[in-house]
């Protein structure tokens, strides 16, 4: 069985800092925004987006290319890893 970690697990772990960068469609996005926090955005549902998410899975943000994506993890002083 392989064991779940919660949110105090990783930070007991050091990693609370760490966050992974990873592709994602543009339909995956608009199916999980609310129709008020998309009004206004020219996206592609077949389009690469690039998503930020936490040692936990949870997203945290989503970035139109890997640099930028990358850039707004170091801004916010985490340290981002890449995902394949």
């Amino acid at each position: 069985m392989t064991p779940v970690m919660t949110k105090d697990d990783f930070t007991a772990l050091g990693a609370p800092d760490l966050v992974y960068v990873r592709e994602i469609k543009a339909a995956d996005v608009l199916a999980d925004a609310r129709v008020d926090d998309i009004r206004g955005l020219d996206l592609e549902p077949d389009q690469t987006l690039y998503a930020v998410h936490g040692a936990d899975g949870e997203r945290l943000a989503v970035m139109i290319d890997r640099e930028t994506a990358f850039a707004a993890a170091v801004a916010h002083e985490l340290a981002p890893v890449s995902v394949h």
